[in-house]
C-alpha cells in the first residue's frame, strides 16, 4: 500500500466525514479507497463498444486560472466529436456547460475523462449511448386515431 496526498475542496471533505460516520468507516483512507474502487467500477460498466453518442456534464470554476481557455483549446482540438455546448452561469464562480459528443466509443470517454480531469473543473459525469452505424434507422408508423 502507499502513501499519496490529495487536495480536497472543504465542502467535499465534510461530505466524505458525514458519509465515512454515517457507513461506520473507521477513518477517511478507507472510506475514500471503496468510493474510488466504486467509481473505477461504475466507470468500467459504463463503456459501450463502438459507435455512441454522449451526453457530458460538467460543472466548473470559471475563475480557475486559464480554464476557460483550456477547456475552449481542448474541444477545437476535437471538433470531430463535439455536436454542440449548453453554457449556464450557476453564480459567481460557477458554471455548468453540457456538451453533446458523437464517435467512437473509446475517443469519445478518452475525451471526457480529460475534461472532467482538467484542474478548476469540480463535477463531471459522461452519459455514453451506443449507436450502430452505417445503419439506416427503421422506419416508423405513426397513429392518426
Amino acid at each position: 500500500m502507499q502513501r499519496i496526498t490529495i487536495t480536497i475542496e472543504d465542502d467535499l471533505l465534510t461530505e466524505i466525514d458525514a458519509a465515512a460516520e454515517a457507513r461506520g468507516y473507521q477513518n477517511r483512507s478507507e472510506i475514500i479507497r471503496d468510493l474510488a474502487r466504486a467509481g473505477l467500477q461504475q466507470s468500467a460498466e459504463q463503456a459501450p463498444s463502438g459507435q455512441c453518442v454522449a451526453a457530458l456534464v460538467y460543472v466548473y470554476d470559471h475563475t480557475a486560472r486559464d480554464l476557460s481557455k483550456r477547456l475552449v483549446q481542448n474541444f477545437h482540438g476535437h471538433h470531430d466529436l463535439s455536436l454542440a455546448t449548453l453554457h449556464v452561469h450557476l453564480d459567481d464562480d460557477s458554471c455548468m456547460e453540457v456538451t453533446a459528443l458523437k464517435g467512437a466509443s473509446n475517443e469519445v470517454r478518452h475525451f471526457a475523462d480529460h475534461i472532467i480531469a482538467e484542474r478548476g473543473v469540480r463535477y463531471g459525469k459522461v452519459v455514453m449511448i451506443p449507436t450502430a452505424s452505417g445503419k439506416k434507422g427503421r422506419k416508423r408508423e405513426h397513429r392518426h386515431d
